[in-house]
């Protein structure tokens, strides 16, 4: 008999990352419905409390929300999100991050737990934001 693990015990990464400066937000969270999007946003707003932060992302229902848009409205200007095209995930940087992260992390590998694949997740991120230039190289921005 081979043990099987049952149902599995999903989680999601949320995340943005700066085109500018190579910073990386990411929230790892149970599931991905508007109130982890509001929160990734609010995460966001928290740590840019200055200035215009721009959000470049894809027409997910989930992102059109009175939750994300209370989030919005509560930054009074301060962020603007901007939708792109339906099936276009080369226009968004962060997708390109996201890609690499599954190369290195979890490309052909297996976790002994969940818990384990969260502790490389974060250590992950937790690299590639001591290395803001590498993770510009990756999103393909320039910096100045």
């Amino acid at each position: 008999m081979i043990p099987t693990p049952g149902q599995p015990k999903a989680h999601y990464g949320l995340g943005a990352a700066n085109y500018h400066t190579g910073e990386t937000v990411v929230l790892i969270r149970k599931h991905k419905r508007r109130q982890e999007i509001a929160e990734l946003l609010q995460a966001l707003v928290d740590k840019h409390p200055t200035g215009t932060i721009y959000v470049a992302w894809d027409n997910f229902s989930a992102h059109q929300d009175d939750e994300v848009e209370a989030v919005v409205r509560s930054a009074a200007g301060q962020l603007v999100l901007l939708y792109l095209p339906t099936y276009s995930p080369w226009l968004n940087p962060i997708e390109m991050l996201w890609r690499h992260f599954r190369r290195e992390v979890t490309h052909c590998e297996l976790f002994e737990t969940v818990k384990a694949l969260i502790e490389a997740s974060e250590d992950f991120f937790h690299r590639y934001n001591k290395n803001p230039d590498k993770v510009l190289s990756i999103i393909g921005a320039h910096p100045a």
